[in-house]
């Protein structure tokens, strides 16, 4: 008997155990949706509050400390048409140092001036815009490719980018090929240009000369009738006096 009591109160704790652990998750799960649902009430009064502050206009007016007006800024290319633009390395070469020497990088431009017609070279570095070459396109500055690469070319020019006027040694490296080929193209019909409108000027200035010379000419001759004219009367005067 004693053995048999024994072990109905072992099955009782056994059961008495298990019917707690079954409970247990019972009252978690109870207590984890409205502990969630709190969460999620606070978190929208809170985003409530915060669309109403947005929303709320207090009618203030801030005035700035400094009035900024605005600048026109010139670059000196507002009576110039571009005939050519493209993105370039620039080099000049150091006479003291007898080396290449990087300039910079940047869009390198040939522009014509609307009225004088005058064709010149110029790039601004990409980053700064500093000016890295400045000058005129004149026809005793050949091209030529450096060390046989069909992507750099080599001339000379008296530039003006560093405020003064002194004979420069430029290279200039294109990203592809056809670039350099256009580049070149571009600049040599602009040297023919600058050629033709030389030979106009001194046509020109020829024609204006003799026009002058001719004037000169037609003056004298008709200065001269009166002279004589003038001579016959005093010559007349002359007689009758006598």
């Amino acid at each position: 008997m004693r053995e048999i009591y024994i072990q109905v109160c072992f099955e009782i704790a056994v059961n008495m155990a298990g019917g707690d652990e079954e409970k247990a998750p019972v009252v978690a799960e109870q207590a984890g949706p409205s502990t969630t649902e709190g969460a999620s009430e606070e978190s929208s009064k809170e985003a409530e509050i915060v669309k109403q502050g947005d929303e709320e206009d207090t009618g203030a007016q801030i005035a700035p400390i400094v009035k900024l007006e605005e600048v026109a800024i010139s670059t000196g290319e507002e009576n110039e048409e571009v005939l050519f633009d493209a993105k370039a390395k620039l080099y000049r070469f150091d006479k003291d140092g007898t080396q290449w020497k990087e300039r910079g990088v940047g869009q390198v431009k040939l522009l014509e001036h609307k009225v004088s017609k005058s064709i010149r070279l110029l790039m601004r570095q990409s980053r700064t815009l500093k000016i890295c070459a400045n000058h005129l396109v004149n026809a005793s500055s050949p091209m030529s490719e450096h060390a046989g690469s069909d992507k750099t070319w080599v001339w000379h020019a008296p530039d003006f980018s560093d405020g003064e006027l002194k004979e420069e040694l430029f290279c200039m490296r294109f990203g592809s090929v056809e670039s350099a080929k256009n580049f070149k193209e571009a600049y040599e019909s602009a040297q023919k240009k600058v050629v033709d409108k030389t030979k106009e000027k001194e046509e020109v200035d020829s024609t204006a000369e003799l026009l002058d010379k001719l004037n000169v000419e037609s003056s004298t001759k008709a200065e001269q009738p009166e002279a004589e004219e003038k001579d016959v009367k005093e010559t007349t005067t002359t007689s009758s006096e006598a």
